[in-house]
């Protein structure tokens, strides 16, 4: 049975851990800012006490970012789960809205998002290759052997 929960201070290796599996490092990059996950708030999502997904966020002012989402079943609704979770935390924030950044070689994220209702507002040529100044593990070939050159933000309007 799936349950969802707050990421506490006990999880905090597990998600380091986790994330080093699957991204080469617990450090993610989006804006030129780089961000520790493990350091972050967010939800994750059990089933018989397994980790079957994942998502970190954190609140700016008025806006909030997911910095990463990862569901490791999909089609079954966890990422949908987790990603209303963070939207009634900037709610209950009063945030304006909530953003995030994808790369351009990453069409399940770009289908994923915009199927919710989050729409692309900004391109960012040839960003990666900063974010790789910060972090260099990112790869040079993504999903679909597609190069990873680019980030795209994504941005979901709470405020009218």
């Amino acid at each position: 049975m799936l349950h969802i929960q707050k990421i506490t201070p006990a999880m905090k290796e597990t998600i380091r851990m986790f994330m080093c599996e699957n991204w080469g490092s617990s450090l993610m990059v989006s804006r030129g800012k780089g961000h520790q996950l493990e350091e972050l708030p967010g939800f994750v999502a059990l089933s018989d006490d397994r980790i079957i997904g994942i998502i970190t966020y954190e609140v700016t002012g008025n806006m909030c970012e997911i910095v990463s989402l990862d569901s490791f079943e999909e089609r079954k609704g966890i990422g949908t789960k987790l990603v209303d979770c963070v939207l009634q935390v900037a709610e209950e924030e009063r945030c304006r809205q909530v953003w995030l950044i994808t790369t351009n070689d990453n069409m399940n994220a770009l289908r994923f998002y915009q199927k919710r209702n989050f729409v692309m507002t900004n391109l960012y040529v040839n960003a990666v290759e900063e974010a790789r100044k910060i972090k260099k593990e990112i790869p040079r070939i993504g999903y679909d052997n597609i190069p990873i050159l680019h980030e795209i933000q994504l941005e979901y309007r709470l405020v009218k």
